[in-house]
Formats: structure tokens, C-alpha cells, sequence
């Protein structure tokens, strides 16, 4: 999950580079694309063609429309606003599966858990700032791609019981790539040489970023491993700092504090539970 969630940062930090010049859809074909190299590697160490049987089709298209919902709007939100801010917002990614559990798993939430959600979502309150003259509606991208993201968590954690880790990548890569190819009759730009490589890192990097994560939660309890996703801040903070000279400010530092720490409460709890 350390692993995943770094390369998973490293791989949004060039998406963020690559905003400035290029629309989101084109981003994500041109990621999608590449991204599918290191996932025929995937799929030839799992045994090849049979490693790509579906299952539950349903379910596979469900968490892939998710996918490309939230692919879209966390590449518009890295355009918007600094790398940290957007990847701290997506920290309330347990906050909604929290609360959608009971619909989507049939799963009891105390009042702890619900409490924790609360004040979770009032640390979302200040980093988003509503009402104040500082008003960032761009932040409420991110939190639209995490909502998203959560539904496509919950899936995941439904059918790696009956669907492989490369079926479930192909699968959803597929949907984000053709996602993104829709786009095109809107205005796309030809990418320069080394932009074309930086969007050939990017898809490697995303492929084995999701086999890292999705083989977390396959072989880990998702209370266990789901903790470690919070180093993404660090090195989030750290890369924005280098390339962008980009630092959280007060009130971001403020509602992450509360994001994360209702996450690990939530999580805590539910390896208690």
C-alpha cells in the first residue's frame, strides 16, 4: 500500500505537469493507453487470456463507469488547485464508504463511525472554506472524484472474490481509455515527444500503482492496509514543494488533520467491529 500509494502520487504529479497544455480527456487516452503495457505484463504472469475471465459483468461495469467518473475529475481538480490540496480532499475516501457500507455491503455503522464521519466531513468544511470570501468551488472536484472513487472501492472489495486483479485493470482501463477517446471531436492538441513520454511514464506508473493496491486489499484486510494510503500526503507535499513550490496553507493543514484522523478512527473501528 506505501508502495502503490508513491507511485500512485508520482503518476499524479505528472498528470498535474501535463494539465497546463493538454485537455483531461486527451490525458487520460494517452495514460490509458500506456497504462495497459505493464498490464499485459499482469495478465501474461497470471496465465495469460484465462486471467481475463469476467465474471460478473454487471458489477465489473459498475466499478469501471465509477472509475472513469473519477479519473475525470481528479485530472480536472490536479489542474485547479496544488497536488497536496487535491490529494488531501481525496482522503475523505473513507468518510464515504463509511456511509455508504450499510447500502452497499449491508454492513452496521455505530454511532462512532457515524460521529467520526461527522466531524470528517466538517475537516472537508475547512479546507473547502464555503462562505467565505476565499471560496474554493474548486475543491468540490476532488471531493466528487472521491465519492466516486469510493463507489469503485466498494466494488472492488466485493468481487476480488470471484474477479482477477488483471481482469479487474483491463476492464476498468479500458473504460477510462475509451472515456477519455470521446473527448476528442472536442479539441485535442498533438503532444510534443517528450510530453507523449511523460504521459508513457504516467501509464506505467498507474498500472503498477492499481496492481500494488488492488493486490493490498486481496491479501490484507482493508482496515489494515487502507492506513498506509495516508503517506500519499507526504509525498504529495513534498513533490508539490519541489516542482511547484506549492504548500498547504493553515486551513488545508487544519481539515486534513480531521480528515485523517476521522479515516483512522473509522478504520480502527473497523477492525474492532
Amino acid at each position: 500500500m506505501v508502495a502503490g500509494g508513491f507511485v500512485l502520487t508520482v503518476n499524479d504529479a505528472v498528470l498535474k505537469w501535463l494539465t497546463a497544455d493538454y485537455p483531461v480527456g486527451e490525458i487520460m487516452f494517452l495514460r490509458g493507453v500506456f497504462a495497459f503495457v505493464p498490464i499485459v505484463f499482469f495478465v501474461w504472469r497470471s496465465g495469460g487470456m484465462a486471467a481475463l475471465r469476467i465474471r460478473s459483468l454487471r458489477a465489473q461495469g459498475v466499478r469501471a463507469g465509477a472509475a472513469v467518473c473519477s479519473a475525470f475529475l481528479f485530472v480536472t481538480a490536479l489542474g485547479l488547485m496544488p497536488l497536496a490540496d487535491a490529494i488531501a480532499i481525496t482522503f475523505a475516501g473513507p468518510l464515504f464508504i463509511t456511509a455508504l457500507a450499510p447500502s452497499f455491503l449491508g454492513e452496521q455503522v455505530g454511532w462512532r463511525r457515524w460521529t467520526a464521519v461527522v466531524v470528517g466531513f466538517a475537516g472537508i468544511l475547512i479546507m473547502t472554506r464555503p462562505g467565505g470570501e476565499t471560496l474554493r468551488w474548486a475543491a468540490l472536484v476532488p471531493l466528487g472524484a472521491t465519492f466516486a472513487g469510493s463507489t469503485r472501492d466498494l466494488i472492488t472489495r466485493r468481487i476480488t472474490t470471484t474477479e482477477s486483479t488483471p481482469a479487474i485493470m483491463w476492464f476498468t482501463t479500458l473504460a477510462v481509455t475509451l472515456g477519455g477517446l470521446v473527448t476528442a471531436p472536442f479539441g485535442w492538441r498533438m503532444p510534443s515527444a517528450m510530453d507523449l513520454g511523460l504521459c508513457a511514464i504516467a501509464g506505467c506508473l498507474l498500472g503498477g500503482a492499481h496492481y500494488l493496491l488492488i493486490e493490498a486489499f486481496r491479501f490484507a484486510e482493508a482496515a489494515l492496509v487502507a492506513p498506509f494510503k495516508y503517506f500519499s500526503i507526504i509525498w504529495a507535499a513534498l513533490i508539490g514543494f519541489l516542482v511547484w513550490g506549492d504548500l498547504p496553507d493553515h486551513w488545508m493543514i487544519a481539515g486534513s488533520a480531521l480528515v485523517v484522523g476521522s479515516g483512522l478512527y473509522i478504520l480502527h473501528r473497523e477492525r474492532h467491529h
